[in-house]
């Protein structure tokens, strides 16, 4: 994991101490790197990895074709495809209910797109969140069973949903394609395909469910295939869902490891060609005009899809990733960029006393930090939650209580499973309604329970109070300014693409110092500096958010004294000239 401080820094400017990753013996990386011919620096990444030599091809370029499981490894989805293939053949309705988040609407565009394609008339259904509450509800199905659908298809929710498929009996077939964590016996319905449940051995725990959805979606066509169904007609071309699959993916903060490292990598080349208008209409209102990147999806494209479902038309982002009109596209993208700005005032009212509360708990010695107040909207908690958990480095849960009742999200660290505990405090009778997975959760609970629960998690999770108050920084290795050329830029990309589980590598510049610093964009917020290394060479730095603080203040003086900078070296691209960049996230003095 980690071992010593990094260049002897245990407090650096913004309060964190430095350590470098996992020692890998020279030996390995000096082999992997000759072998492959690559530097030096990368062949200790990659061996740092646990790269091989001879998995060092796919991880450099990582493809489906390499990695794609047989769908058939997973419980029950010869039987969904089977099911959904009759659908085809027999042009039978078909409902899909999906959930409001990011891999609800992608997982169910993905199934109505493709089932219309494939001649289904079909029908959907995304719930209100404050009125209907998370997951499948009877209503809402017989809703769709009465306009017609004979198969009803929950995506991202559903695992375990026994109360509301009962009155669907005789009804309508009902199939699931979900990830979130199972418990005890599946509902009697005509499937249940999540690599989660307790007796699915096929490995894939770490897909979201736009993902078990794809794999779904090959399946059915594979059967049709086995029918004949595509004799004189084309087979769709499923490549082009990947999209959905990395923003998914991405968003639903999967680890981007293995399979997924493979959905993203070529989901995000099919993003970039812009052929989905509803993507590339937030692309255009969040005025990304570079190749998509997670980071973009994280933070650029998934909060405007979740907007809709926190506190406007729950089904607002569905429709946008499956309208074909670049005008419908554009007004709905531009809807749901100013709800998003409505959801973002409401989560400023609320950051405020919710970290000041969570200081306390901290304080208090609590590993878990449970907040709970009458008038939060229960549609922004769950980002509320992120926040808390990132400034404390601790599982957050958020709620809002309205009459009595708290309905929140929870949000956890690594090596912490939230999910679990959610689960586990539901089985004791402390929740009214809770799952999730690993890294994050929904629950409902009384008010008059939350104290319970609180000391319920806290006793669960006790892990967590070892936690350190702020997470260390990591630090791959020094990196001399001299060296820090475009060409190695894009080699480091190569390891990519980053996010949780595969961190994207942060070197240190040692003895760095500022020789120009200016500020740029909407209010000066970004610091522009030119930095001159020990050995020579001068090196671009930025540092995004660059509020005021002892970060800010060192890095906009120039020929101050040397500085250790921490970041990111990233290949930039500018009128068809590629440069290096380096993307400064911490700073200690030399």
């Amino acid at each position: 994991m980690i071992d010593e401080h990094a260049l002897g820094v245990r407090e650096s400017l913004t309060g964190r101490r430095w350590v470098w990753r996992a020692g890998v013996a020279e030996r390995v990386g000096q082999g992997l790197a000759q072998t492959l011919g690559l530097p030096e620096l990368m062949g200790r990444m990659l061996a740092a990895r646990g790269v091989s030599v001879g998995e060092a091809p796919d991880y450099l370029d990582p493809t489906l074709r390499a990695m794609l499981p047989d769908p058939s490894s997973i419980v029950d989805m010869d039987i969904a495809a089977a099911r959904m293939a009759d659908a085809v053949v027999h042009g039978e309705c078909v409902g899909v209910f999906g959930d409001y988040d990011v891999d609800g609407a992608c997982s169910a565009a993905m199934m109505v797109t493709l089932l219309r394609q494939l001649g289904c008339e079909v029908v959907y259904h995304v719930p209100d969140r404050i009125l209907e509450g998370y997951g499948p509800n009877s209503n809402a199905l017989r809703g769709m069973a009465e306009r017609g659908a004979r198969l009803l298809i929950c995506v991202d929710c559903g695992t375990g949903a026994h109360a509301a498929f009962a009155p669907l009996h005789n009804m309508a077939d009902v199939l699931v394609f979900d990830h979130h964590k199972a418990e005890g016996p599946q509902a009697p319905i005509r499937a249940t395909v999540n690599p989660n449940r307790l007796d699915c051995s096929s490995g894939l725990t770490t897909l979201c469910a736009t993902a078990v959805a794809f794999i779904g979606c090959i399946a059915l066509v594979r059967e049709l295939r086995r029918r004949g169904f595509f004799n004189g007609r084309a087979e769709p071309d499923l490549r082009e869902m990947l999209d959905l699959v990395a923003l998914a993916t991405v968003c639903d903060v999967m680890p981007l490891t293995g399979l997924n490292r493979a959905f993203v990598t070529q989901g995000l080349r099919v993003m970039a060609r812009r052929e989905r208008p509803g993507i590339a209409a937030l692309l255009d209102v969040a005025k990304l005009t570079e190749a998509p990147t997670p980071m973009n999806c994280g933070f650029a494209l998934g909060p405007r899809i979740n907007a809709s479902g926190r506190i406007a038309e729950p089904d607002m982002g569905l429709r946008l990733l499956l309208t074909q009109d670049p005008d419908a596209a554009a007004a709905i993208a531009q809807t749901l960029d100013e709800v998003n700005r409505q959801r973002q005032a409401v989560e400023a009212a609320i950051i405020g006393e919710a970290m000041a509360q969570a200081q306390a708990q901290v304080e208090a010695g609590y590993p878990v930090i449970l907040l709970a107040q009458e008038g939060w909207h229960p549609g922004v908690v769950g980002i509320v939650a992120g926040r808390v958990k990132e400034k404390f480095n601790r599982p957050a849960l958020v709620a809002g209580i309205t009459d009595g009742l708290a309905k929140g999200s929870g949000r956890s660290v690594p090596g912490i499973d939230l999910g679990a505990a959610v689960i586990e405090a539901r089985q004791n009778g402390l929740l009214t309604t809770g799952g999730g997975h690993a890294m994050a959760a929904g629950f409902s609970a009384p008010q008059g329970a939350l104290e319970a629960l609180h000391g319920f998690l806290n006793e669960r999770l006790a892990s967590a109070a070892g936690m350190p108050g702020a997470e260390a920084l990591t630090l791959e290795g020094v990196l001399a300014v001299g060296a820090a050329d475009a060409k190695l830029a894009q080699m480091v990309a190569r390891l990519g693409p980053f996010g949780t589980g595969n961190n994207e590598p942060l070197f240190v510049l040692p003895r760095a110092r500022v020789v120009k610093a200016d500020r740029i964009g909407k209010d000066g917020g970004t610091i522009r500096a030119m930095v001159e290394g020990e050995g020579g060479g001068r090196l671009k730095v930025l540092l995004f958010r660059a509020k005021e603080g002892p970060l800010a203040e060192a890095l906009s003086r120039a020929g101050a004294a040397p500085l250790h900078l921490a970041g990111y070296l990233r290949a930039e691209t500018w009128q068809g000239r590629v440069s290096a960049g380096f993307f400064v996230t911490d700073a200690a003095p030399a």
